[in-house]
């Protein structure tokens, strides 16, 4: 080999030399990283999975579906249980949980726009919000709705909305979550956009969907709002009459035939969300399990199936995705709570 030659080949040769090196380590920390992943026994035992309401809700529904899918598909071998744990929309279990359980790995829970209206609202706000967990998927996605009792004179929102307007005092609106949250704000959406008054309207809260479902099927309110979802076993056994859905077209299954706001010449939407969430101080390895444990349990035939039965729409997002939203999400809320008034 000549001078020249070997001049270009010792030249060459720590360049070499730092590529092997740098692709050696790489593959040495991936290796390493692959083995902490593999090595890990998350979860290694029972799990908890709270929806904070009571029993009959959306996010009771929703946990209950997320607890019964997994364990069909043995995508976790680990029992779930579900915890309800009702309180002011939510407020109540995110005081205890931001504050108690920010490294628990074991407890996740279902929330939806409250958890992000609450922490905005005026009245009765809290200092917790999306901040305070790790936002771990988007799951679902529904809309708002209004109804009344099956033996209601009311066939259409703009009747209701018309004597609404004229003897706001007549009516008792029932919701499922505190005053400024998500059913309240469901609820007075519509009358707000028809140029009622919504301070004038009664609103009264109970913990949780199937408590206000109760109280309107009981003859202790006469308008309900709450999430379209909610009511298809409702609507199907001819106990309700539901009179707009807020969604930009009409839903599918039994609520195939309710119009939207829209129709009726109310311009209002409402999309609920609903996602999953772990604590703030969530391991990368437990966080890392359930990203993918939720993708796969959102691609199953059983989750579809679901889906259908429940009268939801699957919208899965990731979790960089979901917290993405999250910050869109509540810049429109915080629009919405100021037009009507309720904003911090």
């Amino acid at each position: 080999m000549n001078k020249k030659m070997m001049s270009k080949v010792w030249k060459m040769a720590p360049a070499a030399l730092l590529v092997i090196s740098l692709v050696g380590c790489g593959s040495a920390s991936g290796s390493k990283d692959r083995a902490a992943s593999k090595g890990s026994n998350y979860p290694d035992k029972a799990l908890t999975l709270v929806a904070p309401s009571g029993a009959g809700g959306g996010w009771d529904m929703t946990a209950r579906t997320i607890s019964k899918v997994l364990s069909e598909t043995k995508i976790t071998s680990k029992a779930i249980t579900v915890e309800n744990k009702p309180g002011g929309g939510g407020a109540v279990f995110m005081a205890e949980y931001a504050t108690k359980d920010t490294k628990d790995n074991y407890k996740l829970f279902v929330s939806s726009p409250p958890i992000l209206i609450n922490n905005l609202k005026k009245e009765g706000n809290s200092p917790y919000g999306y901040q305070d967990t790790t936002p771990l998927a988007q799951l679902t996605k529904d809309y708002g709705a209004i109804a009344v009792a099956a033996n209601s004179k009311y066939n259409d929102l703009k009747s209701l909305l018309e004597d609404l307007k004229a003897n706001p005092k007549n009516f008792t609106v029932a919701g499922g979550s505190a005053p400024g949250s998500m059913d309240h704000l469901v609820s007075i959406l519509p009358a707000f956009k028809y140029g009622i008054d919504p301070k004038s309207i009664k609103y009264v809260s109970y913990d949780g969907g199937g408590e206000a479902l109760t109280a309107l099927l009981g003859g202790n309110a006469d308008v309900l709002g709450t999430d379209a979802s909610s009511l298809d076993q409702y609507l199907k056994a001819g106990k309700i009459k539901v009179l707009a859905v807020a969604a930009p077209e009409r839903l599918g299954g039994t609520l195939k035939d309710v119009p939207t706001m829209k129709e009726q010449g109310v311009d209002a939407e409402f999309l609920i969300w609903r996602g999953i969430f772990g604590p703030k101080e969530m391991s990368a390895v437990a966080k890392a399990y359930w990203e993918n444990a939720l993708k796969k349990m959102t691609e199953s035939k059983e989750w579809a199936s679901e889906m259908n039965a429940n009268n939801w729409q699957n919208d899965y997002k990731n979790a960089d995705d979901f917290k993405g939203f999250l910050v869109e999400q509540e810049k429109q809320l915080q629009e919405m709570l100021t037009a009507l008034g309720m904003q911090k």
